[in-house]
């Protein structure tokens, strides 16, 4: 009578089955509060076969922020379509940016909040997924600068100034949406659009914001005193 043969789920299956627990527990929980017996109770396997597949705490962290990262900037990446104007480019990559981050809140406390107070290497992981972001914002701001027949672009510290102010806010107003409810993703991104785009519009138009030269004489408000001598 021939061995009864056991049916093993393919090394690759199992193993996103850990890090889907993980993202779940570190997301919830907190990377210091979690702890691995959680992490394989929720995944349905001991605790050995996490440490097995992935050697320790900080390298399931790890693991859990570099998938979590490629999944947002893929996410971001598919939603832009190049051959719309560079305002609907903006508009898809903001509607795709916030859709992520809300169908996705423990992957993205993952990445917004764990990963970022707790040193290296995590913060090295976030680092490079901005950086990745930043550059395709700022590509993205270039595209509009031509579009506005502006001289041939921006000058490139103003571009990625720029990028980065404005994927800062994206991020902070990830985590405000996710924690207040009623707001859509789609009502995220609309904030976003609608506050960087009428400043993006005059730039590209050549009408950037200029501070007003100083009043001379009195500083404003000033006057002199009512009894004071002619």
């Amino acid at each position: 009578m021939g061995a009864v043969k056991s049916k093993r789920m393919p090394r690759a299956v199992r193993e996103q089955q850990m890090l889907d627990a993980a993202v779940r527990t570190f997301g919830q929980r907190g990377y210091r509060a979690a702890s691995m017996d959680e992490i394989a109770d929720l995944a349905g396997v001991s605790k050995p076969l996490v440490y097995l597949y992935l050697n320790s705490k900080e390298d399931l962290f790890t693991a859990c922020i570099r998938r979590e990262a490629a999944a947002l900037t893929a996410a971001v990446r598919a939603g832009v379509r190049p051959d719309l104007p560079a305002d609907r480019q903006l508009w898809e990559g903001l509607r795709a940016f916030f859709t992520h981050t809300a169908q996705n809140p423990d992957g993205w406390a993952v990445l917004h909040r764990q990963a970022r107070t707790h040193g290296e290497p995590f913060a090295a992981e976030i680092t490079s997924m901005r950086e990745e972001i930043v550059a395709f914002v700022t590509q993205l701001i270039v595209v509009a600068a031509r579009e506005a027949h502006r001289n041939p672009s921006l000058p490139e510290r103003e571009v990625a100034g720029l990028a980065e102010a404005l994927v800062g806010a994206a991020e902070s107003l990830a985590a405000w949406a996710n924690a207040t409810p009623g707001v859509s993703a789609r009502q995220a991104a609309a904030t976003l659009m609608n506050f960087a785009w009428a400043g993006l519009g005059d730039l590209m138009e050549g009408q950037p914001w200029e501070e007003a030269p100083e009043t001379a004489g009195a500083p404003k408000g000033a006057s002199a005193p009512a009894d004071a001598a002619p």
